[in-house]
């Protein structure tokens, strides 16, 4: 499979295992599992001459390479493990879920955000980050120098909130009150070690 290939593979596999499986005819299940063979065959129907290639070890190979865990193989099935905008139940791992997790967002609204808390937008849960380098990364895709949020989740977690591991640096939870959040500072030094090669994208 070439890089080109696979990386048109995997926005499609995006689009149906977290946003429209009704576009390609294909049935989920409440956990938001799709059959493999399925999602092939809707593939091939919709394009054969661009398409006649993909085999199920194809799809695999897509999960298991994915560099953030977006998605799971399990037997004959496969999902998306976050970035959901259908609503489904999740059944993902909610232990040892870390002391602290990081929001990115605009420096306009933090202040905002920490007075009314956060909420998913256009996404079924509010995506944390592990670690302040994810989050960093995640929140420069759309703002120069994002804002970034410190959640204070052994507290939440204490209060009866649920937190799920989703990808390999991805958390998710169904709201985060304000109470819960702080600001890092923009000279937190695992901040400006994340930034140091922003300077050089310029």
């Amino acid at each position: 499979m070439r890089t080109g290939e696979r990386d048109s593979m995997a926005r499609r596999l995006a689009l149906v295992l977290r946003h429209a499986p009704e576009k390609f005819d294909l049935e989920m299940d409440i956990n938001g599992w799709i059959d493999v063979k399925d999602i092939i065959k809707q593939f091939k129907a919709t394009n054969e001459k661009r398409n006649h290639w993909l085999r199920p070890h194809h799809i695999r190979a897509i999960s298991e390479t994915d560099p953030k865990g977006r998605y799971e193989v399990r037997a004959n099935v496969i999902r998306a493990t976050y970035g959901h905008t259908v609503e489904i139940e999740l059944d993902l791992p909610t232990e040892n879920i870390p002391d602290a997790l990081y929001y990115p967002c605009s420096p306009d609204e933090s202040e905002n955000l920490i007075e009314v808390g956060i909420s998913p937008s256009g996404r079924s849960h509010v995506h944390l980050s592990a670690n302040i380098r994810s989050a960093a990364e995640a929140g420069h895709v759309h703002h120069a120098l994002p804002t970034l949020l410190e959640v204070d989740t052994a507290r939440l977690v204490a209060a009866g909130e649920t937190i799920w591991h989703a990808g390999i640096t991805v958390y998710l939870a169904d709201s985060v009150p304000g109470k819960y959040l702080s600001i890092v500072a923009n000279d937190h030094p695992e901040y400006e070690l994340a930034r140091v090669h922003w300077d050089e994208e310029e």
